[in-house]
């Protein structure tokens, strides 16, 4: 919603919907993050970070406490594909790339790109399977 109101150049409201969502769930989800169509965040979006600049696909689920952010000593941010499901606690830091229909454990850390229908989990995140395609 922010996003959008940004972008039709309404200033102040983007503002006070980040405001408010940092107060009521103790979340950064900026207006000028990328975020998708059918994009959820899980339990209200508890404890979720994205970056600014961060893209996020379409019918994407995030977890609580997810961070989407940028890392130490790298300018990019995450782009995360569609249909992704990133699970409580995951981070996804730095210049990676996520593809389509990728699973991110629990508490994983990635710091890698993550192809299309991989599932991925660990410190720092492996890929433990790749899923079949059903197309």
């Amino acid at each position: 919603m922010a996003f959008w109101l940004k972008q039709r150049r309404i200033p102040l409201l983007p503002r006070l919907l980040t405001l408010l969502i940092f107060l009521l769930y103790n979340s950064k989800v900026p207006a000028t993050a990328r975020i998708g169509k059918g994009s959820l965040l899980g339990y209200g979006g508890i404890g979720v970070v994205i970056h600014d600049r961060a893209v996020i696909g379409e019918g994407v689920m995030i977890g609580p406490n997810v961070t989407i952010g940028g890392r130490s000593g790298h300018h990019e941010v995450p782009v995360i594909g569609d249909h992704v499901e990133i699970s409580t606690g995951a981070k996804v830091l730095g210049p990676v790339r996520i593809g389509n229909h990728v699973i991110i454990g629990a508490n994983a850390v990635v710091i890698k790109d993550v192809p299309d229908h991989a599932v991925v989990a660990g410190v720092p995140a492996r890929i433990i399977r790749i899923q079949q395609n059903d197309n």
